[in-house]
């Protein structure tokens, strides 16, 4: 444990505690803050919400992103979109963020989970098709549960940390049953599976730019799409679905009030500026973490799967068992390098303990090995 420790210290180049992610801000924040505040448009109106939504399409290959204040309100906005209502089921992943499950919840939906592949962390193709096979049937083009007699209105699969899962056969199955496809793509900016970025293999995905993601504006979030009137409906359904007028407050809908302020769009032009230095950065710690933890046979270092081009923006290890991934906690918490257990499974929240779920034998396992360690850009 002290050799993982000192590593990690020389790595970051410091003694002292060492985050599990931190932002960095080096590019022109503070110049396109300062042009925000002189304009007087700080609000949901602005330049920069405009050039971001622009700029974060043409990075990831959507025609279209549309801002909102953060991840999850982009996710909840994207199931509406994908027609999720009260009393529907989508299908999920047990092994996720708290997030994923909520923003189902809010449109009144209940969760299926499906387990997740062990080399990838993400859902698995595999049980996703055999849950299908087995429990539901297709009737007047809408998936039906065959157990709850309930239908099953979308799939929303998650990148763990920025390793995709199979998306591209996820994406065959629900369209084979029906199923609208929705990607949780929080952790993956900069992520490609098979040279197409994450988040755009469904019809709808949705991004993240929390503190702690690989670029962020304090908060935020984004929708891409490929379709127009999507697009143009989720700019509605975010900014209080207020009918364009001069000067009358007419709403024709019940809406949300979920736009990016163009303050952090502002950091967030900048910061996007910086992505490909970000990522090549956490592609070479990345290397350093592997190449170090070669040595060791019960602690595995966490790759991107095969077909992946990886933005790592979590590093993760796999240890032996509960008992090692707790001494592997306490130690390096202990010692000033901050360390992480990955989620608890979202089955086993009080909130979802009774969902219907497949054998999810790879998830518990996971749940109980992975540590995150340290991945702030250099």
């Amino acid at each position: 444990m002290e050799t993982i420790v000192k590593f990690i210290q020389e790595l970051y180049k410091t003694k002292e505690f060492i985050p599990l992610h931190e932002p960095r801000f080096r590019g022109n924040e503070k110049k396109y803050l300062n042009e925000c505040i002189d304009s007087t448009f700080v609000s949901s109106v602005g330049a920069f919400v405009d050039k971001f939504e622009k700029d974060f399409a043409a990075y990831v290959g959507s025609k279209y992103a549309v801002a909102t204040v953060n991840g999850t309100s982009a996710l909840h906005i994207s199931l509406l979109l994908a027609g999720v209502e009260d009393n529907d089921e989508v299908l999920t992943q047990p092994l996720t963020f708290i997030a994923t499950c909520n923003a189902i919840s809010y449109c009144g939906a209940k969760p299926i989970f499906i387990d997740v592949e062990q080399e990838s962390l993400g859902m698995s193709p595999t049980h996703l098709k055999e849950f299908l096979e087995q429990n539901c049937v297709v009737e007047d083009g809408v998936c039906r549960n065959k157990t709850t007699n309930k239908v099953i209105k979308a799939c929303v699969p998650m990148h763990t940390f920025g390793h995709s899962c199979q998306i591209d056969t996820i994406a065959e199955i629900c369209k084979e049953w029906h199923i609208t496809l929705v990607e949780d793509a929080a952790e993956s900016l900069g992520s490609f599976y098979k040279q197409k970025h994450t988040g755009t293999f469904g019809k709808i995905g949705a991004f993240s730019f929390n503190g702690n993601k690989i670029i962020t504006s304090g908060g935020g979030g984004v929708i891409v799409t490929d379709d127009e009137a999507l697009a143009k409906k989720a700019k509605h359904l975010t900014t209080t679905a207020k009918v364009p007028h001069k000067w009358e407050y007419v709403h024709d809908m019940i809406a949300y009030n979920y736009r990016m302020p163009n303050l952090n769009a502002a950091l967030l032009v900048a910061q996007l500026e910086q992505l490909d230095d970000f990522l090549q950065s956490k592609k070479e710690i990345a290397k350093k973490y592997e190449e170090f933890f070669s040595q060791y046979d019960d602690i595995k270092f966490i790759k991107a799967p095969k077909g992946a081009d990886s933005n790592y923006w979590l590093n993760g290890v796999l240890l032996k068992d509960e008992k090692e991934r707790d001494q592997f906690l306490a130690f390096t918490n202990e010692h000033g390098v901050m360390t992480r257990p990955i989620w608890k499974l979202m089955n086993e929240l009080e909130m979802f303990k009774d969902a219907q779920k497949t054998n999810l034998d790879n998830a518990k396992s996971l749940a109980q090995r992975v540590v995150n360690i340290p991945s702030s850009a250099l």
